[in-house]
């Protein structure tokens, strides 16, 4: 049983480490992102848009963007369409 709990718990650890974090974005006029967390963004890799559940209550629209900041890290962020935030995931 002292297995099971703590599989449980590794398992449960191990999906909050890449969770969105709030994020400040600033946006180029066409709502790419410039700068995240007072960082420039030197490189927009990719760009897609994510729309589920909308046949429910609280449907997901969200603008997605892989990019590299002046840093060299890695980043995903998104905007959160509903609510008109910004969130980040690491790459």
């Amino acid at each position: 049983m002292v297995a099971h709990s703590r599989d449980a718990r590794t398992a449960r650890t191990a999906r909050r480490l890449n969770a969105p974090r709030p994020a400040l974005v600033e946006e180029h006029a066409d709502g790419t992102p410039r700068r995240v967390n007072r960082q420039d963004v030197a490189l927009l890799r990719e760009e897609w848009r994510v729309v589920d559940r909308w046949w429910t209550e609280e449907p997901v629209s969200r603008r997605y963007f892989d990019i590299v900041l002046e840093t060299g890290e890695n980043a995903v962020v998104f905007r959160d369409d509903a609510a008109g935030t910004w969130f980040t995931q690491r790459a």
